[in-house]
Parts: C-alpha cells; structure tokens; sequence
C-alpha cells in the first residue's frame, strides 16, 4: 500500500512539473508573439520615417537646384584698420 502511495505521489509530482513547464512555454511563446508583433510595428513605423526623410531630402534637392544655397564665408568678419 506505501508503495502505490509512494508511486502516486511521485506521478503526481511529474504531472505538476510538466504542467508548470508546457505553461511556462505558453507564457514564452506568447511574450515572443507580442514582442514580434511590437517589433514589426516599430519597424514598419521606422521604414515610413525613413521613406518621408527621404521624399523631404529630395523636395529639398530639387528646390536647391532652383535656388541655389547662399554659401557662408568662412573667412570670419573683416578688420577695419
């Protein structure tokens, strides 16, 4: 009798340790989804940063070439002697 005690608590312990690691792997595998899912967001917000920079750089270019840049003298100010 002792032993099928013994042996049942020993079932019960493995069961509760499977358990405890498949609901850890859930927990991970979810924490994974919803970082992969926030990373993909920043990513595609990055991406649309990226490609306005890029059309604003142009539009600037383009006006450059119309207007061309005062260029600044770095000779520094005059002395008047």
């Amino acid at each position: 009798m002792t032993v099928i005690f013994v042996v049942a608590i020993a079932l019960i312990a493995g069961l509760f340790f499977l358990l405890d690691r498949g609901l850890k792997a859930i927990a991970r595998g979810r924490r994974r989804r919803v970082a992969a899912m926030r990373l993909a967001a920043a990513a595609s917000r990055a991406e649309h940063e990226h490609k306005q920079r890029r059309h604003q750089e142009e539009a600037s270019a383009a006006l450059t070439n119309v207007l061309p840049a005062i260029v600044k003298d770095d000779r520094g100010p005059r002395k008047v002697a």
